[in-house]
């Protein structure tokens, strides 16, 4: 072999064992705990910042070797192509404005955002979930308008107050959907004991709401959402007026609102319960889709009887059906099974020295 072919084989060789090297899970998590430390110290000198962005890159962009990522929504496509961005950007010196609780929230939501991308719940920039800062202030977190479920990081997301004033824009300079904000803002002023609101739009949600039957007892996972109550369409919801009349609707207690003509709404006192609830809707909607088309119509389908389903003694569920309720439903299945990329997500807020809540 010729020499100068013998050193390009060489010099082949040893970047394989480089790249190998640095795209080692081992090696990032090495290297990110070590400038997580010096963070934590204060010690952020400009050097150590360009080390933090390095390593963000390595953790993001490693060899497709796992299974393929859950179909659905553009985070599926961009970790294919070794694009994630991290949910837990609040590093340093941007973190230092937000206490341990809004930082908990910001990563929560934002994880939910990756999460409903991942389940297909999104639309392009449309739809939003929101999460309740402080009960005693009134405000609460939503997504800018012109982002992608897929973009939304800790640090994007925008605060804003129930009379619509942008209290934090959040690391961009996005504004807030109005229609987004007077259905939450309604939804948290006339039930206090909501700290998350979900509105979402999937095809066979928009098709039940379409029903003039509404949503059917025929799953399980219909009945378990309980009493669900109904929002007539009254167009965008731009108008102020219609604020008093979706308070009305959706009453005292429900957790779930079909928006007739439109769209699925959740609620619930966690996060987590929030992401339950819309979970088992989007489901219960999906099953009746299937099940109209196939029986030819409702008189053919055997209905359940939910006065039958209360009243049964219930005995307490084993831990492995408690536990999904307190580390975010199928959240870290999905997230393991995307690959090395997604699971950065949930590990960032664990690093950020907050109990993991995965």
């Amino acid at each position: 072999m010729a020499p100068d072919l013998r050193q390009d084989f060489n010099m082949m060789e040893q970047r394989k064992r480089v790249s190998m090297i640095l795209q080692s899970p081992a090696f990032c998590d090495e290297l990110e705990t070590m400038i997580q430390d010096q963070l934590q110290k204060g010690k952020t000198p400009t050097s150590l910042l360009a080390l933090q962005q390095i390593a963000d890159f390595m953790n993001t962009s490693m060899p497709s070797m796992y299974p393929a990522a859950p179909q659905g929504g553009m985070a599926s496509l961009n970790m294919s192509l070794g694009m994630v961005t991290p949910v837990n950007d609040l590093r340093g010196s941007d973190s230092i404005s937000y206490d341990k609780g809004e930082k908990q929230h910001r990563c929560k939501l934002a994880a939910f955002y990756r999460l409903a991308d991942l389940f297909g719940w999104s639309e392009l920039i449309f739809n939003h979930l929101t999460v309740r800062v402080n009960s005693d202030e009134e405000r609460f977190l939503i997504i800018p308008f012109g982002l992608l479920y897929s973009e939304v990081t800790a640090s994007s997301l925008v605060k804003v107050n129930l009379q619509g004033e942008i209290v934090d824009r959040g690391s961009t300079n996005l504004g807030v959907n109005l229609a987004g904000f007077n259905l939450h803002s309604a939804i948290y002023a006339a039930r206090p004991d909501v700290k998350c609101v979900v509105h979402i739009h999937t095809a066979a949600g928009a098709a039940v709401s379409a029903m003039k039957c509404g949503l059917l007892p025929i799953s399980p996972e219909a009945l378990s959402l309980g009493e669900v109550t109904y929002h007539d369409y009254h167009g965008i919801l731009v108008e102020e007026e219609e604020n008093v009349i979706i308070k009305r609707d959706l009453g005292p207690t429900s957790k779930v609102l079909i928006l007739r003509n439109h769209g699925l709404v959740s609620v619930g006192a966690t996060v987590e319960e929030a992401f339950y609830y819309m979970h088992n809707l989007v489901t219960a909607c999906e099953i009746q889709v299937r099940t109209l088309a196939s029986a030819g119509g409702p008189d053919n389908l055997v209905l359940l009887d939910p006065t039958k389903y209360k009243a049964r003694s219930r005995v307490p569920e084993p831990a492995i059906f408690v536990l999904p309720l307190r580390r975010f439903p199928s959240g870290l299945p999905i997230l393991q099974d995307a690959g090395p990329a997604a699971q950065r997500m949930p590990h960032c807020m664990c690093r950020s020295e907050m109990h993991c809540w995965f």
